[in-house]
């Protein structure tokens, strides 16, 4: 299959687009920039064409870093434009060349903060930027579910892999023996390997899935549990928590809305297709990270 992936360059982007090309896939990597080869087509995600000719399935995964820098207000424009045009542009693309289906990237911000509640895809839309947000990026695909394509939702949670995601961030911190809960630590976490992650957006590809799909493991875990495992799985110790005032003058908006926030999310909709996680476990999942230098090319979907 001809598959176009726009992110194709980021953390999960190029560990996909490797998934794909290893199994003889077609891959076409849409570029905001000239082609430099002939794998790759341009695209301009504030509108105008996108040249999908012979493509049988889209994976858009562009958009400005959740977590790169505060929510000012000009950067809270930013996130939001690069998602809305950049997913109505796709969307129009793939009802004009009639791909078949759209995977359209989303996240677990969709529910806000569900606090100790477990939640699966019937939950309702929470409040605050970050639910309006996603909300609106999940909206801008309607031209392609108008045209009649199969159109999937992939909410994913935080991503676990070496050599970006959440673990980039931390892990810094923690090799310096820096590392601890942040605020309360009770807050739930939901995560996701990268190898999963890979495997979940290709069974989202395949099967007749539609509307929204959480990609989280199964057994989502606190702060202070995740705190635990990681520090565990690099030897170091995690003494020193980092209150909640600290992370809300660090990362305003961010801290507030994806950090302190719990989210207790469940893949219904994966678990009930079939799908099944090589990581279910984070006790299990980062011991394997660390050993493998896992980023999601060591394909596990060829098994399930």
């Amino acid at each position: 299959m001809k598959v176009a992936v726009t992110g194709a360059s980021g953390f999960i982007g190029s560990a996909l687009t490797a998934s794909l090309a290893d199994d003889g896939h077609e891959v076409v990597r849409l570029v905001r920039r000239e082609p430099s080869g002939p794998d790759e087509r341009r695209w301009e995600p504030s509108g105008g064409p996108v040249d999908l000719d012979g493509v049988g399935a889209v994976v858009h995964l562009a958009g400005a870093g959740i977590g790169d820098r505060p929510w000012t207000p000009r950067y809270r424009r930013t996130l939001l434009l690069s998602r809305v045009q950049g997913t109505s542009t796709i969307a129009q693309a793939v009802a004009d060349a009639g791909v078949p289906v759209l995977v359209s990237g989303s996240a677990i911000g969709f529910y806000g903060d569900t606090g100790d509640r477990e939640v699966d895809e019937d939950a309702p839309n929470g409040t605050g930027f970050l639910a309006n947000l996603v909300q609106a990026w999940e909206d801008a695909a309607a031209p392609a579910s108008h045209a009649g394509a199969r159109v999937a939702f992939a909410r994913t949670s935080n991503v676990l892999g070496a050599g970006g995601g959440l673990l980039a961030k931390l892990l810094p911190l923690y090799r310096l023996g820096l590392g601890g809960r942040l605020g309360s630590g009770h807050q739930y976490w939901s995560w996701i390997t990268l190898a999963d992650e890979v495997a979940a957006l290709r069974f989202l590809i395949d099967h007749e899935l539609s509307g929204p799909v959480n990609l989280a493991a199964p057994n989502p875990v606190t702060n202070a549990e995740f705190t635990r495992e990681l520090g565990g799985a690099v030897h170091r110790p995690t003494p020193l928590p980092v209150p909640a005032f600290a992370l809300r003058m660090a990362l305003p908006g961010f801290a507030r809305e994806a950090i302190l926030p719990g989210q207790r999310v469940v893949p219904r909709r994966l678990a009930e297709a079939g799908f099944r996680f090589a990581d279910p476990e984070l006790g299990a999942a980062l011991p394997r990270i660390f050993k493998n230098g896992d980023r999601g090319h060591s394909d596990p979907y060829r098994d399930r």
